[in-house]
């Protein structure tokens, strides 16, 4: 696995405009070879040379964005201007983090959202309709796999849910009225990864568009568009974000679909806000040294914890004994900074104890932010299902979720050593 992940030059991606949107493009920093990700993160879509000479982009507070006279405005619809028109289309900071995404993600454009669960919704009403159908492996996020079967359902989309990994039951899946494969890569909270090849390659035999989140991966330990993948989606508000201090969401892929996605996201109006737009290019640019901490969190906590006496089971695809090692070895830079464990022999409220006696971790949900946090499934995020439906999705009474920041690795080693003891 190389320690540092590459982009093509900014030739080879037509549709990026790899230093700086559009209306900028006469001060457009040349690029002759190939640049790697934290170069990209740190430069992509910005202008060489900004408003008040300012090296940071501005934050654009306003709802609307004026123009000179009435040509001004009739060239703006009939030429189709690349610029702001109203704040529920978007706004001059998005088209930096927009550009930003795409040069990581190696797609032809993205678009952002107010949340990742607002991209997933927008990825899907852009591409659903009526009659339509939709194939997702089981080990999904719950509001996506709620999102399918009930909301959609009543809108008379038809959702099937097939076993994680299993591409013979998918295809069995699929028939004429399929229009998309959905998976995530690693999944949350089994980390369990599919052949992001294999999959791109279903959906282009059938016919049919496929969609991958990757938020537990980023674009440093996969770019699933590179294998085939049409639309990559990403929870910003995890690691591309970083902080904890953000709620964003992003969809990748090809420019014209974008556009249709960008068109549903004016309808609905889940646009990201100002702020978040530039608490997320600031994130960005620090994304890749913080995976690498991340990572190395990760695959340091996971070795402990599968030598742990009192741990019955690890689930981190950077551990031989994960089914999924080989594959993610094979097609992965790095394993990310999520963690699931069992605590041998322990019912919910033992389990419990130990969450509540570390000293570094906060409990509360989401992921990939500097800060640890740990959570117990069965009482975070599945406490109102069935013991049923929680033996169906795979959450046990002993499984913790631990989400690693970037402390030092001893640190969370020893105060989970102490935990577990306690």
């Amino acid at each position: 696995m190389s320690d540092v992940q590459r982009i093509p030059p900014a030739e080879a991606l037509p549709a990026i405009n790899l230093f700086c949107p559009p209306e900028s493009a006469a001060s457009k920093r040349p690029v002759d070879s190939a640049i790697g990700l934290s170069t990209a993160a740190v430069h992509a879509g910005e202008a060489r040379q900004k408003h008040g000479n300012a090296i940071a982009d501005p934050i654009f507070c306003s709802s609307t964005f004026t123009f000179s006279d009435t040509q001004s405005v009739i060239d703006f619809i009939e030429q189709k201007q690349s610029r702001a028109e109203y704040g529920r289309y978007g706004a001059p900071g998005e088209q930096v983090v927009e550009a930003k995404l795409a040069a990581l993600d190696r797609g032809e454009a993205s678009v952002l959202f107010s949340s990742g669960m607002a991209a997933v919704t927008g990825l899907l009403l852009a591409n659903l309709r009526s009659g339509d159908e939709v194939v997702f492996f089981d080990e999904c996020y719950h509001r996506t796999r709620q999102l399918c079967q009930q909301h959609l359902g009543q809108l008379g989309v038809v959702s099937h849910q097939v076993p994680t990994g299993d591409f013979q039951a998918m295809e069995q899946a699929i028939n004429e009225k399929t229009r998309l494969l959905i998976s995530e890569s690693p999944t949350n909270p089994h980390l369990s990864c599919i052949d992001v090849a294999e999959f791109a390659a279903i959906g282009k035999r059938h016919g049919v568009k496929t969609v991958i989140d990757a938020t537990l991966a980023t674009p440093c330990n996969l770019q699933p568009l590179t294998h085939g993948v049409d639309y990559v989606i990403h929870s910003a508000t995890k690691y591309l974000g970083g902080h904890n201090d953000l709620l964003a969401g992003s969809v990748t892929g090809p420019a014209s679909g974008i556009a249709e996605i960008r068109n549903i996201r004016g309808l609905l109006g889940s646009v990201i806000s100002p702020h978040s737009t530039y608490l997320l290019s600031r994130g960005l640019k620090t994304l890749e040294l913080r995976m690498e901490r991340h990572n190395q969190n990760g695959l340091g906590v996971a070795r402990f914890l599968e030598s742990h006496p009192r741990i019955s089971r690890v689930y981190y695809p950077g551990l031989g004994s994960h089914p999924s090692h080989r594959l993610a070895k094979s097609q992965m830079n790095g394993f990310g900074g999520l963690v699931t464990f069992e605590v041998a022999g322990s019912d919910w409220r033992e389990t419990a104890r130990v969450v509540d006696a570390v000293k570094i971790p906060r409990i509360g949900p989401s992921l990939g932010g500097v800060e640890s946090l740990i959570e117990q499934p069965l009482v975070m995020s599945y406490y109102e299902c069935t013991p049923g439906q929680r033996e169906e999705y795979g959450i046990t009474d002993n499984m913790i979720r631990l989400a690693l920041g970037i402390e030092n690795t001893d640190d969370l080693i020893d105060d989970l050593a102490q935990a577990l003891k306690r």
